[in-house]
């Protein structure tokens, strides 16, 4: 008999690249401790637990027998209305209950919206340097991940004539993520507005992935104003997630605003992915949007003064540039002209005990790069840099 070949998987599977943040990890396994505590800026973890009211609100949920039932499709009531109300004070308009979907964490809220926007063959335009998911994500869905570049030079904002340039029959949509990962650049809103105008004019979706929306300066104005368009439920769908803002990665809940009838859709493949997301934390998180203001508001402040510290830390090292820095991230250049970025970082975590990921992580033409998390280290630990990169050579 003829021998049959194994089952094959799905080559657009195969096509995507590994998650990256592992093997970065593992870069930091082979630290010997020489230099101190090892200072991991890989990763955007929350650097504090949440507040002790949180985590009851959260046994008390977990506790009563009715959220140990299925729930709604696309989130339960209680948080569908409080983040609607609150993106209401934020961007100053209406959202109504059923503008909104909470999903299992902002990585599936963006895995849906595109499975509901996009079918293989079609194209998304994605500034880079790109969050890595996004890009795995389209692979994975066989969906072409049309690089738009951002240069330093720009402040790694991209522009609407260039992204313009790009679209072809095949394009289904532009996706911005401000403030930025990986970058921490925040979009002027008068740029948001600008590719809101161009998605509603060629006919495509503009979505809006805000996870760090929480940690804009204290004084800054909002976001945007394309909320504020009476049209906007026709081409513009904004991601979100509790993650960073709240504390807590582990409870997997975000969401997404859209019109009426795209969460409609959307719901259909919430109930093949999800059912409905963890019922006690969106509980706790729906008393915490008020329950917690207080916390998130001094959280917002200290994580704003790190990307300060990181600025002054870094500013006396030759040769080491910060191209961008925001609240939760900051890109930088590394003085090791022709280098490979993966040298670079695996060189800095074995040798200096500091993790960051390598540029490339995030999309073509980024060797000279590497990213830096500085939100989820102590002010402390930020300090150690200038002491750890000092005197550092491949």
């Amino acid at each position: 008999m003829p021998t049959v070949p194994p089952p094959a998987l799905n080559p657009d599977l195969l096509d995507t690249g590994t998650p990256p943040i592992p093997e970065a990890q593992g870069w930091a396994r082979r630290y010997d401790g020489a230099r101190g505590p090892l200072v991991d800026l890989s990763q955007a973890v929350p650097g504090s637990a949440p507040p002790e009211a949180l985590l009851r609100r959260l046994a008390e949920a977990a506790a009563e027998p009715g959220n140990a039932r299925y729930g709604g499709i696309t989130g339960d009531a209680g948080l569908r209305e409080g983040y609607a109300a609150e993106i209401s004070r934020i961007y100053g308009t209406v959202f109504n209950p059923a503008d909104v979907a909470i999903t299992s964490g902002c990585n599936q809220a963006y895995v849906v919206t595109m499975m509901a926007l996009a079918q293989a063959g079609d194209n998304v335009l994605l500034p880079t340097p790109w969050y890595f998911n996004h890009e795995m994500t389209l692979t994975m869905l066989g969906v072409e991940s049309r690089p738009l570049s951002c240069t330093p030079e720009s402040g790694f904002v991209p522009d609407v004539a260039t992204a313009e340039a790009l679209i072809d029959a095949r394009t289904r949509a532009i996706v911005l993520v401000t403030p930025n990962n990986p970058t921490g650049a925040v979009y002027p809103p008068e740029t948001i507005a600008a590719f809101a105008a161009l998605c509603a004019r060629r006919g495509l979706w503009l979505v809006l992935d805000e996870t760090y929306r929480d940690f804009l300066p204290g004084d800054a104005a909002r976001p945007h104003e394309v909320f504020a368009a009476s049209g906007w439920r026709d081409s513009v769908i904004g991601l979100y997630s509790f993650s960073k803002a709240y504390a807590v990665p582990g409870w997997r809940l975000g969401a997404i605003t859209a019109g009426e009838p795209v969460v409609a859709q959307i719901g259909k493949v919430l109930d093949c992915i999800q059912i409905n997301p963890v019922r006690a934390g969106q509980a706790a998180v729906s008393w915490g949007i008020d329950g917690i203001r207080a916390w998130r508001e001094r959280n917002r402040a200290e994580i704003n003064a790190r990307a300060g510290l990181f600025r002054a830390t870094m500013a006396p090292l030759n040769g080491w540039r910060v191209l961008s820095a925001g609240a939760y991230f900051a890109y930088v250049a590394h003085p090791f002209a022709g280098a490979r970025a993966a040298e670079v970082a695996q060189r800095l975590a074995q040798e200096r005990g500091v993790l960051a990921l390598p540029g490339p992580y995030f999309g073509p033409g980024q060797e000279a790069h590497l990213r830096i998390a500085i939100a989820n280290v102590a002010a402390e630990r930020i300090g150690l840099l200038g002491e750890r990169l000092k005197g550092f050579s491949l």
